[in-house]
């Protein structure tokens, strides 16, 4: 991960003195998964440029995290360690924390002034609009310019990634350009390496209460950098929201319960229905089905399966599993729905909620396979977006998907054909549901179809 910032002018040197970090003299900054380098590949007095390289160790990343597998390569060969994330904005708050406060000693009025400088990130995830990022950082006065590339040289047709090389200019005080990488890097990279609590409430403000609260995408911020984490972000959006300024949500959006919450208590019900006591919830990602199956007698062995090992933690965490006794009930493991795992058998039931479409389709036969040969479980719970129901929202383009990452999206008719022909495959019989609001043409948002072992 590389950050360059250049400042372009007179007596350009002091901008060492304003990071607090000599400008001939690189210096080195352990972190618990990699290592942070400072250096300056121009000092001049018209033109100063300093250097934020962070080299991450995929070791450092994977050992000693709850359910990791030590047999899996996966931990060694994402992407993460490799595109701009919260890693980079954890070090640029370490090694560039004084900066970030302004506090510049006898520099103080240069720190005070407004300076003409020039950021760029390597390699940053805009897991969005592109044209999310000149909307973002125009109106915090950048001028905005990116390169992205297309996926694969070799196939033009698959599109752009949405990785990009972004590059700021403006004429704006050194720390407030730090506080905006800081916040907006993770943002639009919509991940954080780390357990997301309320202490993420007071870093957010601690950093952008000064310029967030007049931001007209205010609501895209506070929701990516919260992780959309509901609690946190109504928390952060009570602190944003003076008495004569209209709210983000209105009372009706606040108590309507939101479709995941929906599509959980949805799997839950068709769960009791069928009187299944033990489940196994594969790709459960950060455990929001498991945290309710948990809180419910009536499950008596739950476990959740995630290819993972970061979502897993997270679940982890969740679920307090650190605790003896009454977590005992309760497993995680990770491991891939496209491989035959003799761990996924033995339960009543199998839950796969919007999983499916991150799967690219030549991989649908494997998944299958494992799934309704191999497991062969009593009940399956299958949910996936309508693709017919996208244009009930706004923001999503004709022909996009709902997420970057959905590979493919059924209607409702592609959904029961699949279902249906494989029921039939695999000796199953299948019921269909939609959740969330209904509309009388397009249907409703999430389609649930219920498999069931024939006798």
């Amino acid at each position: 991960m590389l950050l360059t910032i250049t400042y372009s002018g007179q007596n350009t040197a002091d901008l060492g003195y304003l990071l607090h970090k000599n400008p001939y003299r690189p210096q080195k900054f352990d972190l618990s998964y990699g290592s942070a380098y400072v250096f300056y590949p121009c000092v001049t007095q018209e033109k100063t440029q300093v250097a934020l390289l962070l080299d991450i160790n995929p070791i450092d990343l994977a050992r000693g995290k709850a359910g990791v597998n030590k047999d899996s390569l996966f931990d060694y060969v994402n992407d993460r360690p490799y595109v701009s994330s919260s890693f980079l904005s954890v070090a640029i708050k370490k090694v560039f924390r004084t900066a970030m406060t302004g506090q510049a000693g006898e520099y103080q009025a240069l720190s005070d002034s407004e300076l003409e400088l020039e950021a760029t990130i390597a390699m940053l995830p805009c897991k969005s609009d592109t044209l999310m990022l000149n909307r973002i950082f125009e109106v915090l006065g950048y001028e905005v310019n990116y390169e992205n590339f297309n996926v694969d040289e070799r196939f033009p047709e698959w599109g752009k990634s949405n990785t990009v090389n972004l590059n700021l200019k403006g004429k704006v005080r050194l720390r407030d350009l730090l506080r905006h990488l800081y916040v907006l890097i993770p943002v639009f990279d919509h991940q954080k390496h780390y357990w997301v609590g309320d202490d993420e409430v007071e870093k957010l403000f601690q950093n952008a209460e000064d310029w967030l609260v007049s931001h007209p995408e205010k609501k895209f911020i506070t929701n990516r950098y919260l992780k959309q984490m509901r609690l946190l972000v109504n928390k952060a959006f009570l602190r944003l929201v003076s008495e004569d300024t209209q709210t983000f949500l209105d009372d009706d959006e606040l108590k309507k319960p939101k479709l995941n919450e929906q599509r959980l208590g949805s799997v839950i019900a068709a769960l009791k229905n069928h009187d299944a006591k033990s489940v196994i919830d594969i790709g459960c990602g950060e455990g929001n089905l498991l945290c309710l199956l948990a809180t419910d007698r009536h499950f008596t062995r739950i476990t959740g399966t995630d290819v993972s090992h970061l979502a897993l933690q997270r679940a982890g965490k969740k679920l307090k599993l650190d605790r003896a006794g009454e977590n005992q009930r309760i497993s995680l493991f990770q491991s891939s729905l496209l491989y035959k795992d003799s761990r996924f058998k033995g339960y009543d039931a199998a839950c796969v909620i919007e999983v499916i479409e991150h799967l690219d389709l030549p991989r649908l036969a494997a998944f299958e396979r494992v799934l309704f040969a191999y497991i062969k479980v009593p009940m399956v719970i299958i949910t996936t977006p309508n693709k017919e129901y996208n244009t009930k929202y706004e923001k999503i383009a004709e022909k996009e998907l709902r997420h970057s990452d959905h590979r493919f999206e059924w209607t409702r008719s592609e959904f029961q054909q699949w279902a249906e022909k494989t029921a039939e495959k695999y000796g199953y019989t299948v019921k269909f549901s939609g959740i969330g609001e209904s509309d009388a043409m397009l249907g409703q948002a999430t389609q649930l179809g219920v498999f069931t072992l024939c006798v």
